[in-house]
């Protein structure tokens, strides 16, 4: 059985000079990447309305602070799949800019109505956009597998080399059980995974994303004037992620990205510490808009997006579905417990709440630099021979 996975793997590997060619990116694939991430702009939406609008709805609803608070790695061309899986991070900061924009002159109902909009796209467009090649591979569907990919690379493309590996990588992997995620094998990519997670939240971007109208009201920076200027810069920021993503790599990305989080969360922390310091009181104000600013502009650029697509990328194809949920789960209860914390923390310290998140992201460039791979230009198939 070893010799004939061996054989099976170094399929993968011959002709690579054939398969380094750049694939063609085709409206199909773009229309198909829309749609699924077109949700993600109600939920920049659902991020960011709180922000600008959270007096609002404390004083509208009589509320408390303790009241408030893979597919598209499969369907691209390893030369852009970090750009088109980025687009979900870009979509997500155009929500976000939206609502931090219109929440300085409409009511915060409104803003929650306007993210529907996105969903029914999506829902409409659910009907137009084919099923996963390599889930097809997995189900035995070969035939509609070489047709789907055919459609996504264009009609000139060849797409023989491309179906061939993705029968060969369902076929070595058909035998992984759920169980498998968590043997030995799969140590690393768990760490991976679930720390990456854990760290994108845990330097505060749930609680300065949904609070950054507070943050500058405490600071006594004026906040409809921060809100409208966090709403420029976040959507260029995040589409420059997505056009370097592919060039600089993910961890390179990752690790500027979470430097420049780490500098901007000391800036914020001498702000709200010189605050009672005479000859700069004048100057603390916009010392934490500027970090703020620098906060929202570096997390758009990398560490917003990279998580997901590292770990999109990382796992064998029979556990992405399983290593899914556990990150994202991982990352949904730890962005809650940011997020319900977050306004206690500033009571109790303004300068260590961020001096905290600052500690948080200098780690998370440690842990980028020591364990994460890269994995730009590398197929999914390719990638998981390195783990294996």
């Amino acid at each position: 059985m070893e010799g004939g996975n061996s054989i099976e793997k170094g399929l993968l590997l011959v002709n690579k000079e054939d398969r380094d060619s750049e694939a063609t990116v085709t409206p199909h694939l773009v229309f198909t990447t829309f749609i699924i991430v077109s949700a993600s702009l109600s939920y920049g939406i659902g991020i960011g309305y709180t922000a600008g609008t959270m007096s609002s709805i404390m004083e509208d609803l009589d509320i408390s602070i303790a009241q408030i608070p893979v597919y598209i790695a499969e369907i691209t061309p390893k030369n852009v799949r970090g750009t088109f899986t980025f687009s979900n991070q870009l979509l997500q900061n155009c929500g976000i800019a939206t609502a931090y924009y219109v929440g300085n002159f409409m009511s915060w109902r409104t803003i929650a109505l306007i993210g529907i909009i996105p969903c029914l796209i999506q829902l409409c467009g659910l009907f137009f956009i084919p099923e996963s090649p390599r889930w097809l591979a997995k189900e035995c569907r070969d035939e509609e597998c070489e047709v789907v990919l055919q459609k996504l690379r264009g009609t000139e493309a060849d797409v023989v080399k491309e179906t061939r590996e993705i029968m060969i990588s369902v076929e070595t992997t058909a035998n992984i059980s759920m169980r498998s995620l968590f043997k030995r094998k799969y140590t690393r990519q768990l760490t991976i995974g679930v720390g990456l997670m854990l760290m994108q939240q845990l330097c505060g971007s749930t609680g300065i994303g949904y609070y950054a109208g507070n943050i500058l009201e405490l600071a006594g920076f004026p906040s409809k004037i921060g809100m409208t200027m966090l709403s420029i810069v976040v959507v260029p920021k995040a589409t420059l992620g997505m056009l370097v993503v592919d060039r600089w790599g993910r961890r390179p990305l990752l690790m500027t990205s979470a430097f420049g989080l780490c500098l901007s969360c000391i800036l914020i922390a001498l702000a709200f510490g010189l605050k009672g310091v005479s000859w700069i009181v004048d100057f603390t104000p916009l010392m934490a808009f500027i970090g703020i600013l620098i906060y929202s502009m570096m997390f758009a650029a990398g560490i917003g997006a990279l998580p997901w697509i590292i770990m999109s990328e990382i796992f064998p194809m029979d556990m992405k579905v399983v290593a899914g949920s556990l990150v994202s789960i991982t990352n949904w209860f730890t962005g809650w417990i940011v997020s319900y914390c977050f306004n206690f923390m500033l009571n109790w310290s303004q300068t260590g709440t961020f001096s905290i998140f600052a500690m948080i992201s200098g780690l998370t460039v440690i842990f980028a630099w020591c364990l994460v791979p890269e994995t730009r230009g590398l197929t999914l198939e390719e990638i998981q021979l390195q783990h294996d």
